[in-house]
């Protein structure tokens, strides 16, 4: 498989800038495999597609106010800070991107808020962008974590060109968002009100929880054409003994399995034993899904409209099958569906 066969032409008005009014009210296209047909609904209606037993595996991640605006010592500059992960909580360490980068070297620091409120200081280069810090501050951990999210901005991605406003603290999480970690939501998820899962729950079907802490990797772009060679980006994942009882017990009774997004397909496929069986996991993972892939565990799937060249988009043609997928696209091209984070989804079946 080759990049440029992910190439498509995305009329920029067709990115979503904001969610839809409510959360199970966007569209939904459902794609059948096995026919080949594409349907139009809206995404409550896709309580029609599941019943008893069936199972919707959710990614639980909590996105945590990780875009921060401070100024460098000196000159003033303003410079932009990206939280990635918390290196040391003792010594307040903390992974970051910077930008502009070429601005920041080590031994720089870096103030934050009203009279200072926060003050880092760069120790080490990782990458190019990427530096580690040390806040300079003594109060209680609490304190310090309290001050430093209170200075920091939901993180919207880039290609959501606007600024921050009040409704993204809420709509840019899922409803059943847990284990705070992520830089960037499980977009799939952000889809589902209380009232859609209760009435979910009615019909009989499951919920299983699994935990990935989606990074930045997700919007890196890949630049190698043959996709063999590129390398996804370490993301944090838990899946509990619970959540594989509930997962393999649909698996033996032939239940459908629904993945909800990519996250949760990943951290599926990353921890499966030779009979097809989720297994209990704490660790990494970088795994890299696209075409050709024999999936184990999942045979359903919900994800958004994906931009090009994306690895998601990769990872979804994987499931759908990549002609059947680029097809469903041009349709939702033609018939203005909404692309990205805020945008519509889609129900492979």
């Amino acid at each position: 498989m080759k990049l440029s066969k992910f190439k498509f032409d995305l009329p920029e008005n067709l990115i979503a800038m904001h969610p839809s009014y409510n959360r199970d009210e966007s569209r939904l296209m459902i794609l059948d495999r096995a026919t080949r047909k594409i349907e139009h609904k809206s995404f409550k209606e896709i309580i029609d597609y599941f019943g008893d037993g069936d199972v919707l595996v959710f990614n639980d991640t909590k996105v945590f106010p990780a875009r921060l605006y401070g100024n460098k010592e000196k000159t003033g500059a303003e410079i932009e800070v990206f939280l990635l992960r918390e290196l040391n909580r003792e010594q307040r360490l903390w992974d970051v991107l910077v930008d502009p980068a070429r601005k920041i070297r080590i031994g720089n620091k870096l103030y934050f808020g009203e009279d200072d409120l926060l003050v880092a200081e760069v120790i080490d280069n990782t990458t190019s962008r990427g530096r580690t810090l040390r806040f300079l501050y003594d109060g209680p951990y609490e304190e310090f974590k309290e001050t430093l999210f209170g200075l920091g901005e939901t993180p919207l991605p880039k290609f959501i060109n606007r600024a921050v406003e009040p409704e993204d603290k809420d709509r840019y999480q899922t409803i059943f968002a847990k284990h705070e970690g992520a830089v960037a939501a499980p977009t799939a998820g952000l889809h589902f009100s209380r009232e859609l899962l209760k009435r979910l729950e009615i019909v009989g079907s499951e919920f299983a929880f699994i935990t990935l802490h989606v990074g930045l990797g997700n919007f890196r772009t890949v630049d190698v054409e043959d996709l063999t060679k590129h390398k996804m980006d370490s993301e944090q994942i838990w899946i509990s003994d619970e959540a594989c009882k509930i997962v393999n017990s649909a698996k033996e009774n032939r239940r459908n399995i629904c993945a909800v997004g990519t996250t949760v397909m990943r951290t599926l496929e990353s921890s499966v034993s030779t009979n097809g069986m989720l297994k209990p996991y704490e660790g990494w993972t970088n795994k890299f899904i696209f075409p050709p892939y024999e999936f184990s565990v999942a045979n359903r799937m919900i994800s958004n409209f994906h931009l090009p060249l994306s690895t998601l988009l990769m990872m979804v043609a994987g499931f759908a099958g990549y002609d059947f997928l680029m097809e469903a696209y041009k349709i939702a091209i033609k018939e203005k569906y909404r692309f990205g984070t805020y945008g519509d989804a889609m129900l492979i079946i």
